[in-house]
């Protein structure tokens, strides 16, 4: 088994990662069993952000890591919140506080015009020098609610209206939100591209 250490300490994202990885020969491990600390997420994009978390492990444990890094993007705030969907409202906000915030901000804005995707960038990184980083991008299209519904998901997930479904991903199964949301597209991505990813022996 390929040892591949998660640059996040989510015990749901390490559970989800572990199932999808273990059958394709990885043994995946959270950052928190090597005491280390999350990286400054300096980056201005998502990919940036991504790049730098996945580094900073891998200069840190001497092994492979994965790393991702998502928020949503609002067409009307030109692409707010963007990678500061996490503190939109400020460095210790709420889910409840960004989702407030972004309503204030939409206020004004009509139904139609208040398109908005979300988005997962994932980054496996082989070692802290890795010229080729294998870097899979998911997105998911949706629109911005006027209030909240629905008590599932996290984040602006009761926001988000996901018009395929006619509900918001708040509403969702969580299986069916697995299925298709951005972080599961970009996961099949990740899967698909494996195969075509060498590693030392």
């Amino acid at each position: 088994m390929q040892k591949l250490v998660l640059a996040s300490g989510n015990r749901g994202k390490l559970k989800e990662f572990s199932d999808l990885l273990h059958n394709r020969g990885f043994d995946v491990c959270a950052q928190s069993e090597f005491n280390l600390d999350s990286a400054d997420e300096t980056g201005l994009t998502f990919v940036e952000n991504a790049i730098l978390k996945a580094r900073h492990v891998c200069l840190h444990t001497g092994l492979p890591a994965l790393a991702d890094d998502s928020g949503i993007e609002v067409d009307a705030l030109k692409g707010e919140p963007g990678i500061y969907s996490a503190r939109f409202a400020g460095p210790e906000a709420s889910d409840a506080n960004n989702n407030q915030k972004l309503l204030r901000e939409l206020a004004a804005v009509e139904d139609e015009f208040r398109t908005a995707r979300y988005h997962c960038v994932l980054v496996l990184m082989r070692h802290a020098q890795d010229p080729t980083p294998l870097i899979c991008q998911g997105a998911w299209e949706g629109r911005i609610l006027r209030e909240s519904i629905g008590e599932g998901g996290f984040g602006y997930d009761p926001l988000f209206f996901v018009p395929t479904h006619n509900c918001s991903a708040a509403q969702l199964d969580k299986a069916e939100k697995n299925r298709i949301s951005h972080r599961a597209i970009a996961l099949q991505t990740l899967l698909r591209s494996l195969a075509q990813f060498p590693f030392a022996k």
